[in-house]
């Protein structure tokens, strides 16, 4: 770890802006689950390096980033105001329980079609699966053979700090991120393993069943100083041990959940619902889909970690402590069904009643056909980019939790004790305005009175 450190020295700053190391060399991506998301994501990358297809969705490759005045007319593409790592630099690896490249995972998933998984087959058939950590109680509804084995769960950890090492030096990585792209596991609480590094260490010697699969891999990875971004709603990293481990090794971490399909629908129109003061008086949202991931949900203990996460968006976006009279007693509802011929197509269904000038009650229906891996895959590109440029920002990598990327997920981490901002529309306010902060260009505000002296 030092010696990468003092190999990476030269730093690009802006006048009052923050140091950022050049993203000089090979980004290693590494994937805890190689499923329909992360064959999705990496196939994708692929085919836009080949100029086969866009990079639609990616905030990092087609969002732009207005600076000064309206008048001003600067708005550079993300990529180009801050020193982002180049497509062409992402080299992949990853862990799944089952043995198949990537290549046939992705046709398995059926995500995307034949022709263009021809034309990507090169690179997805070159990479295959190391064996994972995995815990059937954590898990109930799947299983599969590529699966380590240990004398305990530090010796587990063990084995995927070694596949960490592994990969930095046969691909020839600068610098890792870590993206948890598998399975939500069984909901459980914090306990007194979670809450220091002692106590962590201690548990795993000591198989605690409160040590989840996806904890073995952030520990391993905040332990080699590698950022760990988490795309499913377990606790993973947000936990006090990950966040002693992550400032104390200058890993960032962020999560939880992607927030791709519906819940992404409820984070555009609810803040729209309280900019107007319109009352709500029930959200019914249902799901089916027939992917892993809708197999995985039909156990209940997977089932409870996914409500969780859902179940908390309109609660903080509404604030009914604020607003009692329009959020107050609303009644928030939903189901997820597991439909086998719907396969990554999931269909989600939401019935929203409102309610506005002197009480008169109104309706919503939305059904959005939506694809998950499709929205999912963009925000892996984004969050491995900028968790990059984190850890080569000397005012970031020292933070731990990276608030700045809640646009990202159901269920934003922050600092203890402090609400999540659920607004999609605050949260890309949020992360904008930290990218102007890092290069030292004024925050917007949009006040706007200025333009009217």
């Amino acid at each position: 770890m030092a010696t990468r450190q003092k190999s990476a020295r030269t730093q690009t700053t802006k006048q009052n802006g923050s140091a950022i190391q050049p993203a000089k060399g090979k980004l290693g991506v590494m994937i805890p689950g190689m499923g329909a998301v992360a064959t999705t994501f990496v196939a994708g990358v692929e085919a836009i390096r080949k100029g086969i297809a866009k990079p639609i969705g990616s905030l990092t490759q087609m969002g732009t980033v207005r600076l000064g005045k309206r008048t001003d007319a600067r708005s550079p593409k993300i990529k180009e105001f801050v020193p982002l790592a180049a497509l062409d630099d992402l080299v992949f690896t990853g862990w799944d329980i089952f043995p198949e490249d990537m290549h046939a995972a992705a046709t398995e998933a059926g995500v995307l079609d034949r022709d263009l998984l021809d034309q990507v087959k090169p690179l997805l058939s070159s990479i295959k699966p190391r064996k994972a950590v995995f815990d059937h109680n954590y898990v109930k509804l799947i299983d599969g053979p590529n699966v380590k084995k240990g004398k305990n769960k530090m010796d587990l950890a063990e084995q995927v700090r070694a596949d960490i090492r592994d990969f930095r030096k046969t691909s020839g990585a600068a610098r890792l991120i870590t993206i948890w792209c598998g399975s939500t596991e069984s909901y459980i609480e914090p306990t007194a393993a979670h809450q220091s590094l002692k106590s962590f260490e201690k548990a795993l010697t000591q198989n605690d069943e409160n040590i989840a699969p996806s904890m073995i891999y952030a520990y391993a990875s905040l332990m080699e100083s590698v950022p760990f971004a988490n795309g499913a709603p377990n606790l993973t990293v947000d936990l006090p041990v990950m966040h002693e481990l992550s400032r104390k090794n200058e890993a960032p971490i962020c999560g939880k959940d992607f927030k791709t399909g519906q819940t992404l629908i409820k984070t555009i129109l609810a803040p729209g619902f309280k900019a107007r003061m319109i009352g709500l008086n029930g959200w019914f949202s249902t799901n089916i889909l027939g992917n892993r991931d809708g197999e995985v949900l039909e156990d209940p203990g997977s089932f409870k970690t996914k409500e969780e996460s859902k179940l908390s968006v309109l609660e903080h976006i509404l604030q009914p402590e604020l607003y009692p009279e329009l959020y107050g007693n609303f009644t928030h509802k939903v189901r997820i069904n597991y439909y086998p011929p719907r396969g990554d197509n999931k269909e989600g269904w939401d019935n929203i009643d409102i309610f506005g000038w002197l009480g008169y009650p109104m309706q919503i229906k939305v059904d959005f056909l939506c694809r998950d891996s499709i929205l999912a895959a963009p925000i892996v590109l984004d969050l491995v980019l900028f968790m990059d440029l984190a850890q080569r920002s000397a005012e970031l990598r020292g933070l731990g939790i990276q608030e700045w990327l809640s646009f990202y997920f159901k269920s934003p981490m922050t600092a203890p004790g402090l609400y999540p901002e659920h607004d999609l529309f605050i949260q890309l306010m949020k992360l904008k305005n930290t990218l102007r902060h890092l290069r030292g260009e004024e925050l917007i505000t949009h006040l706007g009175l200025e333009y009217y002296d």
